[in-house]
């Protein structure tokens, strides 16, 4: 089966999402990125991850032997072409939604219009059927 993507969902507070942002600028990743990190680190290490304040870690955090040489927070390099497309899928995505607002500014409008025309007496074809007409049928031959 493939890998698929599973979405994580929880709340914040405030401050603690103005955090988050800040970091996020700090690095120049998106907010989404930086979870992705925390949620890959914390995988990566079998749920063994502690979150400590950078001047901790700068100042050599005797605990952590495992991984000295590494920096933290992990980089991963993606391809441009996957940026790429994930910038098409954004503007296409906002594209979707503009004719989205377009057609329900038209059905809003043809709602209207159907409303204004309320008084006038309009007939129904499926009524028309349902109406049976007393003549005799015609018979050829």
């Amino acid at each position: 089966m493939g890998n698929k993507n599973k979405t994580i969902s929880f709340r914040v507070n405030e401050d603690a999402f103005e955090t988050l942002r800040e970091i996020a600028e700090e690095r120049d990743i998106s907010l989404s990125a930086v979870f992705r990190d925390y949620v890959d680190t914390l995988v990566a290490h079998d749920g063994q991850v502690r979150v400590v304040p950078e001047h901790e870690l700068t100042a050599g955090s005797a605990t952590d032997a495992d991984s000295p040489a590494e920096s933290f927070p992990p980089k991963v390099e993606v391809p441009k072409s996957f940026v790429r497309e994930h910038e098409r899928l954004e503007l296409e995505a906002e594209h979707l939604r503009e004719q989205l607002d377009e057609y329900k500014r038209y059905v809003t409008a043809l709602s209207q219009e159907l409303e204004a025309r309320e008084d006038e007496e309009i007939i129904q074809l499926e009524d028309l059927d349902g109406e049976e007409t007393e003549e005799e049928p015609f018979r050829l031959g």
